[in-house]
């Protein structure tokens, strides 16, 4: 299940950057789900574990990557920390979503992120609220962001 904590929240990593940079390892940048993200997200392709073929930048490296990228690479790979997910887009949280099926992650959130119009299931950490969709997230989300 996802679990969201939204606002200022002590224990999460809020610099997803400096963290991913610093412990992101390659065969992360290479499995299907990694493949995927960076061809949604960035609208590129993994040619090995340090080379990512961007239309607009050209060969880059990694830590090039969309910040949404990184933050959903270390959610999936770190299941130990929180991440700040606020670094993520819209076009993040069917990839979210899909993370907390196989698994219970938490995120933190400082905005409101549109999960989409199909029914979910998420639990508001702040006041252990589990709603159902975005109809019922919202008005929760507004009471902390």
């Amino acid at each position: 299940m996802l679990n969201i904590y939204f606002g200022n929240m002590p224990d999460a990593i809020y610099n997803t950057d400096v963290y991913f940079q610093n412990v992101y390892e390659d065969e992360w940048i290479t499995d299907d789900f990694a493949r995927e993200v960076i061809k949604k997200i960035d609208k590129s392709e993994v040619l090995d574990s340090n080379a990512i073929k961007s239309p607009v930048l050209g060969i880059i490296p990694p830590e090039r990557l969309a910040g949404g990228t990184k933050t959903l690479l270390l959610i999936k790979n770190v299941p130990d920390k929180v991440f700040n997910a606020s670094t993520c887009g819209d076009n993040c949280a069917g990839f979210i979503l899909r993370l907390a099926r196989d698994r219970d992650i938490t995120i933190n959130l400082r905005h409101m992120m549109h999960f989409g119009n199909s029914a979910f299931k998420v639990r508001v950490l702040n006041d252990d609220r589990i709603v159902t969709g975005m109809k019922e997230l919202v008005p929760e989300a507004y009471k902390y962001v």
